[in-house]
């Protein structure tokens, strides 16, 4: 069928109203209570206007903060060599400014890089060595919603007070230091100096770092006696500036191996495997491949982040957290072999670790809901944008999506008659090929059995005022350019039907273009209500920064 067309010192104080409890039993004593109401009521206002104006005053401050961090964010791709604050040697120079040096020496880090699951592989070791005590810092990008999600202390985002205190702190000695021959750093450089600071002044037990990007350049790579490395599943991305074969790319990634550091990896093509083992041969280091996880080592237990591929990522994780129990004298702590079921608390770690916008299921409250209990709308959240990761993903969308475990019970509003519609809402950044993405989708959905009935095509929201939390699209529509939204249109239609492409009679029916995301999440509300009879299963993915956006959007 057709489808529808700075920080402020201490400046606003409670006063406290003290009153007598007893009062003289005499005719003054109503009026005394209702005088004492009065009080009370004029005090009670008064504490609660001081609140809210240090609510909005800490709001102002958060979203000042933001502003400046946005100010480093550089307008030239990443790739582009020019910029002075992005050369290496200048770390070094932010570090001493910092007085960083003796604090990020003493760290016990445990160092991932990686294409594929570096994020998760972290999330899940923080989660292991957490559930066994250790105090955790666990730096990871790119954030979703709010940057404080790049730096968790025991696997809680950092307080807003805390973030405030850091920041302050470091772009203020950065500020009095730096010149035109010392710029401030770039935004990734900023904020893995501001994770060191953190980790340093919490002391955390174990500090947890994702490579940004690539990895012998990165920021975190200024750690230079890491406990150990890992290196998660390797794949095409960021070509522009690892390489165009699976060789350079893992030369990059190989790049945080230390001399003497334990060195682990997930399985990885053989092009990438040689590269890893020549790096680590040149260092005198042993390279050791870690196999997936078997279900009966978790007692048969779930993992916490879903998904087949997680099963490879946990391994990873069970060998970074055995090696760092280890390294700091826990053997007690660490599995007996590699073939028994693992300790509980590596089970209750890998169990109950959480990571947004990774095989995420999320119903929408607006249809699912009481006043409309037959109406569904569900989200499939996944921030794939490599080529492999789509593969994921599709496999994952259509395993979950099969009829019999369309919503996990848990989270499971209403029953309907069994007929659903699948529906892609897809965005990419337009560094990456839509050619090496939307093909892998497509093919691998369809080797599933599943077929996508719509395809939705949207910009992504934050992309109109970088890291400013209210996000929100140019008002004039004239201001809102779609080409890529639509050269993206092009490619799956013609993936659909051939040379025909958008020329073909039935485009119209099998792909649309928004404006914005707002009015596309709108459009498919409005069908699910009117349409309450049928499931509408909807797969988010292409962009971790458009995951961001429609979890905001939700939330809201």
């Amino acid at each position: 069928m057709p489808w529808p067309h700075p920080p402020l010192a201490a400046a606003h104080l409670r006063r406290l109203l003290v009153l007598r409890s007893s009062p003289p039993a005499s005719p003054c004593r109503i009026f005394s209570r209702a005088m004492a109401s009065s009080f009370t009521t004029a005090a009670a206002q008064q504490a609660a206007g001081g609140v809210a104006a240090a609510t909005t005053a800490r709001a102002e401050e958060y979203e000042e903060v933001l502003g400046r961090l946005s100010s480093l964010i550089s307008q030239k791709v990443r790739a582009h060599t020019g910029n002075r604050g992005n050369q290496w040697e200048l770390l070094e120079r932010y570090i001493q400014i910092l007085e960083l040096e003796e604090p990020i020496a003493r760290m016990k880090v445990i160092h991932v890089a990686g294409t594929k699951g570096k994020g998760s592989t972290c999330t899940f070791t923080e989660s292991i060595l957490r559930s066994c005590g250790f105090r955790t810092g666990l730096f990871t990008s790119p954030h979703l919603m709010d940057v404080r999600e790049r730096f968790r202390l025991d696997g809680v985002d950092i307080s807003e007070e805390k973030f405030l205190k850091y920041f302050w702190w470091c772009w203020n000695k950065l500020q009095e230091k730096t010149d035109d021959d010392i710029p401030m750093p770039p935004y990734f450089r900023f904020i893995a100096l501001l994770a060191f600071k953190i980790f340093s002044a919490e002391q955390v037990d174990v500090a947890l770092l994702e490579v940004g990007l690539g990895g012998k350049f990165d920021a975190t790579n200024v750690v230079k006696e890491p406990v150990v490395c890992g290196i998660s599943s390797l794949g095409y991305d960021h070509m522009e500036i690892l390489g165009n074969t699976l060789g350079e790319i893992a030369g990059e990634k190989a790049g945080i191996f230390k001399k003497g550091v334990p060195a682990y990896t997930a399985p990885q093509p053989e092009e990438a495997m040689v590269s890893l083992k020549e790096r680590a041969s040149e260092l005198g280091i042993s390279l050791q491949v870690v196999d997936p996880l078997k279900p009966h080592h978790l007692k048969d237990q779930q993992l916490g982040l879903q998904g087949e591929h997680q099963y490879t990522n946990a391994g990873l994780a069970v060998a970074l957290a055995s090696t760092w129990l280890e390294k700091q004298g826990h053997v007690d702590r660490m599995p007996l072999n590699c073939t028994d079921p693992l300790p509980d608390e590596f089970i209750k770690g890998l169990s109950t670790a959480s990571l947004q916008g990774r095989a995420q299921i999320v119903p929408d409250s607006q249809v699912n809901s009481e006043e409309e209990p037959n109406s569904s709308l569900v989200f499939y959240l996944d921030g794939a944008h490599s080529p492999e990761s789509m593969e994921i993903c599709a496999r994952w969308f259509s395993n979950v999506t099969k009829e019999d475990k369309r919503v996990p019970s848990y989270m499971e509003q209403s029953q309907t008659s069994g007929k659903s519609r699948k529906i892609l809402l897809f965005n990419c950044m337009s560094v990456r090929d839509p050619m090496r993405l939307l093909p892998h989708l497509l093919d691998t959905s369809t080797q599933n059995g599943l077929q996508f009935d719509l395809a939705l095509f949207v910009p992504n929201q934050s992309q109109y005022n970088k890291l400013g939390s209210n996000t929100s699209a140019p008002a004039e529509p004239e201001e809102i350019d779609l080409s890529w939204q639509l050269s993206l249109q092009t490619v799956w239609e013609k993936l659909l039907h051939g040379d025909k492409g958008l020329n073909s009679t039935d485009s119209s029916e099998t792909s649309l273009v928004f404006e914005s995301l707002p009015l596309a999440i709108e459009w498919l509300r409005k069908n699910a209500r009117e349409d309450p009879s049928t499931s509408y299963q909807v797969l988010v993915t292409g962009s971790l920064h458009l995951i961001g956006d429609i979890l905001r959007l939700l939330k809201k």
